[in-house]
């Protein structure tokens, strides 16, 4: 873990050494000591961590495991975090509260499981044509997003980290093809959050189940679609193997950020320097995640058309304009029903508008003439 050691320097010199103080409701495990001159004088912390993926699956089972080594190997191994995988010690959709209760000082998922428990949680995730990779790192660590996210779980004892990003996703699976927005009607798709209550108005079913369960609801008929995430981890779960139609862009899911989940009893009972080593590893696994999708979906994705005979299609922009429309009106809705899905509302939209008038001189303008 090594390579991590430059990314450390830069976020130290960034000032992420803001932590509370260590409280006295000690939640961690002491176990044993490190190995030092002096065997007796510093206590070993050892944390579980459960994820909502596969253990060691590419991507986003890989993330919470290189974090755990790289803050065993910051801390000098006083702070230890076994990373155990969905089913393991709790099904997938469980860990939050698995956090919240004390069962687990750390989880790794998606917010937008919570819904739910916490309606604003949706925004810390991805919403229906919403803001890229880049653009929600940008509102988390210097746009506000982070104080908000942190307000939204605070009543359940949970501290929240970014905790990587997919980038843009993929459509997702099919068995016929979408050439209009009829063609969604009666359709059983593997589709969460708000993507899925979008596709429900225009005559869909969506179901939200573990992405290991993917590959034999495709095969049995139990589903008819699915959205997983894209290239790298559809070809490692076999879905070209039972859906035919592998459409794009991922409308629902622009910049799918991923999440640390901290048990707050637990994190403010470690010394000040582990919570730093804690939020700085977090840190780096965020970008580290990102910088690896966006390497290995391109190989990925030639395997899935050169070698394995995917359709690759693009939505009807007819399509995507309706999905849209229906998903603005959504997203208002569901705002309006709760307080403080409201306000963070209105703090992501209002940076979500700014970041795209300045990308249109700079990201997209770029992206336009290098299509030419």
């Amino acid at each position: 873990m090594r390579k991590f050691g430059s990314v450390l320097v830069l976020m130290l010199l960034m000032g992420l050494s803001g932590c509370n103080p260590a409280a006295s409701d000690a939640q961690s495990v002491v176990v044993s000591n490190a190995a030092t001159d002096d065997p007796q004088a510093i206590p070993v912390i050892e944390w579980r961590l459960a994820t909502s993926w596969p253990k060691n699956f590419p991507g986003l089972g890989m993330a919470p495991e290189r974090f755990a080594h790289l803050v065993n190997d910051m801390s000098n191994g006083r702070l230890k975090i076994h990373v155990y995988g969905a089913g393991e010690l709790m099904p997938a959709f469980a860990v939050f509260d698995g956090v919240s209760q004390g069962k687990i000082q750390m989880a790794h998922a998606a917010s937008y499981y919570w819904k739910g428990k916490a309606p604003a949680a949706q925004f810390f995730s991805s919403i229906p044509f919403g803001m890229t990779a880049q653009e929600m790192n940008g509102w988390l660590h210097y746009g506000g997003g982070m104080a908000l996210w942190d307000e939204v779980y605070r009543p359940f004892g949970i501290i929240p980290l970014a905790g990587g990003n997919t980038g843009m996703q993929m459509g997702g699976w099919f068995n016929k093809p979408i050439n209009t927005i009829a063609d969604f009607k009666g359709l059983k798709i593997r589709m969460p959050g708000l993507g899925g209550e979008v596709l429900k108005r225009v005559g869909a079913i969506p179901v939200n189940m573990a992405g290991r369960e993917l590959y034999g609801a495709l095969q049995t008929g139990s589903i008819d679609a699915a959205e997983w995430v894209g290239p790298l981890n559809d070809l490692a779960f076999g879905l070209h193997k039972v859906a035919k139609y592998y459409y794009y862009p991922g409308w629902h899911e622009p910049g799918s950020n991923m999440e640390f989940l901290i048990n707050k009893a637990a994190f403010e009972s470690l010394p000040q320097d582990l919570q730093v080593i804690v939020k700085v590893a977090a840190r780096a696994i965020n970008q580290d995640m990102l910088d690896e999708y966006t390497t290995r979906n391109v190989a990925a994705l030639e395997t899935l058309v050169n070698d394995e005979g995917v359709v690759l299609k693009a939505f009807p922009p007819k399509v995507l304009l309706e999905l849209e429309k229906i998903s603005k009106q959504v997203i208002e809705e569901q705002a309006n029903q709760d307080p403080l899905m409201r306000k963070v509302y209105a703090a992501y939209h209002a940076y979500e508008q700014g970041v795209r008038q300045y990308h249109k001189i700079s990201e997209d303008a770029y992206s336009q003439q290098r299509q030419h």
